[in-house]
């Protein structure tokens, strides 16, 4: 039997992580259960469905989530930790920028997302040239919390 995954992020930014991410994948930010958003912000919902409990919670105790609209992909949750963030990832998402395109095509749609990622909080760090049969190529960038991931 499969089982089915979220993916937890260490964060100092809960909310300006999940927001990034939610633009970059296309997830929906969820409310509280019961409550429906309209225009409202998500995060000002949160914040008044917990309060109406009678729950204080402080920065240290923020946390986020974001999931995939048509209920594929993984959800995708964002807790407050202390410590900042000292060492490459071992772990990295590869966000499907170019599906189905190769070469120059392909790196041009990788660069026009970077270029979108980067307008949200997103940080080219390198880019890795097509080099077939091995490599299609590929942008390594880094998310509002220095998170690194590619663009493939």
């Amino acid at each position: 039997m499969s089982r089915r995954v979220q993916v937890t992020f260490d964060c100092h930014d809960p909310v300006k992580t999940a927001r990034f991410w939610a633009s970059a994948l296309g997830y929906i930010i969820p409310g509280p259960p019961g409550v429906e958003l309209g225009d409202d912000d998500p995060f000002d919902a949160w914040k008044a469905f917990i309060a109406e409990l009678g729950i204080e919670l402080g920065p240290e105790n923020m946390r986020a989530a974001i999931e995939d609209p048509e209920g594929i992909g993984p959800r995708l949750f964002f807790q407050t930790v202390p410590e900042d963030k000292t060492v490459k990832n071992r772990i990295h998402l590869d966000v499907r920028s170019a599906p189905g395109l190769e070469g120059e095509e392909r790196m041009e749609a990788l660069e026009a997302e970077c270029v979108r990622l980067s307008e949200i909080g997103g940080r080219r760090l390198r880019r890795v040239d097509p080099d077939p049969p091995m490599e299609q190529g590929f942008i390594i960038m880094a998310d509002p919390e220095g998170n690194e991931f590619c663009l493939d």
